[in-house]
This record gives structure tokens, sequence and C-alpha cells, in this order.
């Protein structure tokens, strides 16, 4: 009997093991079209489940999967809120992940675009074209496209123009973090207006944060630089920027060529206060120095060099990557007339023809004491206007022989200054002289006062200027 019982628990255990072993058959032998991947939640609100699409073999990495689950966890919230919605025909930008993201969310037309097409997720495209039409998509996912592409402001046109009316737009920087740099992203996106910003954690580094930006496309654009030459971009990001700058020198320098040169060394700029990675083009009236010892962020400048003095003229066309423009900049377009002096003790330069002095109209009938040479003259502020936007980074050294008190009100008055990201200027006064001690230049009549009214109302007005010399 004891035998009989013993044979029938090892029967029955025999049986256990036995549909056990089926059992892990049957899960293992079906595991091949499970999901890779389980489900998980991304809020309390929602989950996603996988799409149903082919698995190329780099999507199977846990590198590619972390980076779906963090893109569904930030646009699941989008989806909540309405901005984003199932039937949406989405374009991502940043890559791949993101649109299985989408799809895994139940977004089921979205696509993203790189240059290589990989279907069913990618389509080809590039940053000069998106392939889609005008105002047919309802919901672009830029993630940090931006951030890396070679021409931002490219795809920031492209990414609006395909965006219809009334769609989202939703961005990752980590450029934006002031806020100089978020004004200069804005720009790129003049037909869309910032609605929410919030900052996240960044995927790969939980200690660095990004900046997410949400931005509503609206019916109509109207250009705000208009016939009122008000700028678009008001001066208050600058202002900000201006607390950080060096002090103006209030009290006159009894040796200007000593103080204003060693200015020069607690001057901040402009690179080194914010990122201009969102600027479209960089140009400079600014020579070899500028090259040197500007901090350029990386960037490649278009250098112009606006000078009338023929005495230099060789010099600057033999410099390479720098285009010469022999004129005066001026007011208007005419012809001026300018003096070849100098301050006394600087007879070298003058015998080199050098030293270029005061610049008049040639109608005027003011009396000059030195060699008197007639150039032609344009008007610096159109020009300006003309040859960049306030989506360009443009850096300025202006030393044009006391005619700044010309220029810069021009400037003012036609919107041109909206223009100039930094300014160094050269305040021409009639200064204390090296050579002849208590003496002052009788080339100019203006006074150190008017030149620093002429640096605060600049500053005042949102313009980051810095005394040169």
């Amino acid at each position: 009997m004891a035998v009989l019982k013993r044979a029938l628990l090892l029967a029955v255990a025999a049986l256990a093991l036995r549909l056990l072993y089926g059992a892990f058959l049957a899960v293992s032998s079906g595991a091949a079209s499970w999901p890779l991947y389980p489900s998980a939640p991304v809020s309390a609100r929602r989950t996603y489940v996988q799409a149903d699409v082919p698995y190329p073999e780099a999507w199977r990495t846990r590198h590619w999967r972390r980076a779906v689950d963090y893109n569904a966890a930030l646009l699941a919230d989008h989806l909540a809120q309405g901005i984003l919605a199932p039937p949406s025909r989405a374009v991502c930008l940043g890559g791949a992940q993101e649109a299985l993201a989408m799809r895994e969310l139940g977004v089921a037309a979205a696509v993203a675009v790189q240059r290589k097409r990989s279907p069913p997720l990618v389509v080809a495209g590039d940053d000069r074209r998106l392939p889609f039409n005008h105002d047919s998509v309802d919901f672009v996912f830029a993630g940090r496209a931006l951030d890396h592409a070679k021409r931002p402001a490219d795809l920031a046109a492209e990414a609006a123009r395909i965006l219809k009316p009334e769609a989202h737009l939703v961005l990752l920087t980590s450029s934006a973090a002031d806020a100089y740099s978020l004004r200069s992203l804005q720009a790129l996106l003049p037909a869309l207006r910032l609605v929410r910003s919030r900052d996240i954690k960044a995927q790969d580094d939980a200690a660095s944060t990004l900046r997410e930006l949400v931005f509503h496309k609206l019916h109509a654009h109207t250009n705000a630089t208009s016939a009122n030459n008000t700028c678009s971009i008001g001066p208050d990001h600058k202002l900000q920027l201006l607390k950080h700058a060096e002090p103006l020198i209030q009290e006159e320098p009894l040796k200007p060529w000593i103080t204003l040169k060693r200015n020069v060394n607690s001057i901040k700029y402009l690179p080194a206060l914010a990122d201009i990675s969102f600027k479209r083009r960089y140009g400079s009236s600014i020579g070899s120095w500028f090259r040197k010892h500007y901090p350029k962020q990386n960037h490649t400048f278009q250098v112009y060099a606006i000078e009338a003095d023929p005495a230099f003229h060789s010099e600057y066309a033999a410099k390479k990557g720098v285009t010469l423009l022999p004129y005066a900049a001026w007011v208007r377009n005419e012809t001026l007339k300018f003096e070849i002096n100098a301050d006394p003790g600087k007879e070298e330069a003058k015998a080199n023809g050098r030293g270029m002095g005061r610049i008049r109209p040639a109608a005027g009938n003011i009396k000059m004491s030195s060699e008197v040479r007639s150039v032609p003259a344009f008007d610096f502020a159109e020009w300006l206007k003309q040859t960049v936007t306030e989506q360009d980074y443009v850096v300025m050294k202006m030393d044009v022989e006391g005619t700044e008190f010309d220029l810069i009100p021009r400037l003012f008055d036609t919107g041109a200054i909206c223009l100039i990201d930094e300014l160094f200027l050269e305040c021409h006064y009639n200064r204390w002289q090296k050579c002849c001690p208590g003496e002052r230049s009788p080339k100019y009549d203006n006074t150190y006062e008017e030149c620093l009214d002429l640096f605060s109302s600049l500053r005042e007005s949102g313009v980051l200027v810095h005394q040169w010399w």
C-alpha cells in the first residue's frame, strides 16, 4: 500500500512537471511574436503599447529604447493637453525614436525626417527642404534638431512652413538659458508665438536640464520691423545682459592713451555673456584683432572693412576673407571732404598719408587746416538694413573720426541700430594730448561729457557698447 501511494505521488509530481514544462515551452516558443520590450507607464493618466512596425537591428538596443521612452514621456503630456492627438499628422525632426514614441502613444501617422529613408518610420529630407506641403502638418516635434543643425534658420523656416495655422511646434534646447539667446531663437520663428516654456531633465545626464519650448502658429504674420523703424525684438533681453557689462568710465581720463587702452582688458564680450548659436549668419566690421581675440563660439564670420582712406586699401584688399568697401560711412550718399592730419607728435603717420581727420560734406564752408581729400560716402544705415537682418549676429567697431555723433542718431532713426549685437565705439573728443601736457587736441570740438552721454544713451537703449580707444 505504501509502495502504491508513493508511486501515485511520483506520477502526480511528474504530471505537474510536465505541465509546467509545457507552459514554459509555450511561452518560449511564442516570445518571437511578443514585443521586444514590455509596455511601461508614461504617466498616471496614460500608458503606451508597442507600435506595430518592423524593428531594424539598431532599434533593438537599450539606448535606443531609452530614447523612445524618454520622448514618449514628454509627448504624453502634449497628448493629454490636446496639443497632439491620435489623428494628427505629426513630423519629428530629431530622429526615428521620436516617431516610434508617437506611434506607441497612438499617433499612427507620425514620421521622422532624416537624410536617409528608412520605412516605415523615416522619410528622406534635409534642413533646407522638408518633404511636405505648405500648411499640411498638425504637429512638429523638433527635439534637439535646432541645436544640432548646421543651418538652424533654414530648418526653423521649413518647420514653420509645413505647420498648419493654429498647430504647434515643440522643441528642446540647451541654448536658450538666457533671454538674449531665447529671443534669438524666437526670431527664427517669426510666424509662431511662444506659448509655454519649462525646464526638463536631459535624457543622458540627469544633472543637466533642457528648455522645452512650445510654439503656436498664427493665422497670419506681419513683419514687426515695419515702416516705423522699430525693432521686432525689444531691448529688454539686451538690458539684462548690460547688467553684467563692464562699467563706463565716468571721469574723463587725464591720460586717455593709457586708461582707455587698459579698459580693453576689462571688456566683457557678448559671447561670454550669452549663447549666439541661433543667429543665422555672423558678420563683423572688425579686422585682424577681431579674428585673434574675439570669442566667436566656433562660428565663422564674414568680415567687412569700411575704409575711406586709400592708404589702407591695399592692406585690406590683401586680407583673406575680408570684403573692402572703399567709402566713408555716412548718413546719405554724397561726396565728403576729409583732412589728412594727425595729433601733434604723430608726424610719422601724417608723412605716410595716414591719420584721417575730420569729415565734412563737400559743400561745407568749414575751413580745414591740413591737406583735404574728397571721398565717396554712402548711407551706412540703409546699407546695413539691406545687408543683414535681426537673425544675423553683427559685431561692429566704429572709428569714424567724429562722425559717430551723426551716424548713431541715424542708426536710431532708421531702426538699423537693432541689427547691431555688439558695438565697440571709439568716441572722438578734445582729449588731453600725450605730447603736450595741459593741452587738448584741436582736431575735435566734442567733449568727454558728450561722449559719455552717447555711450550712456546707447546702453539705456539696450545696445551693448564698449568704450574703445
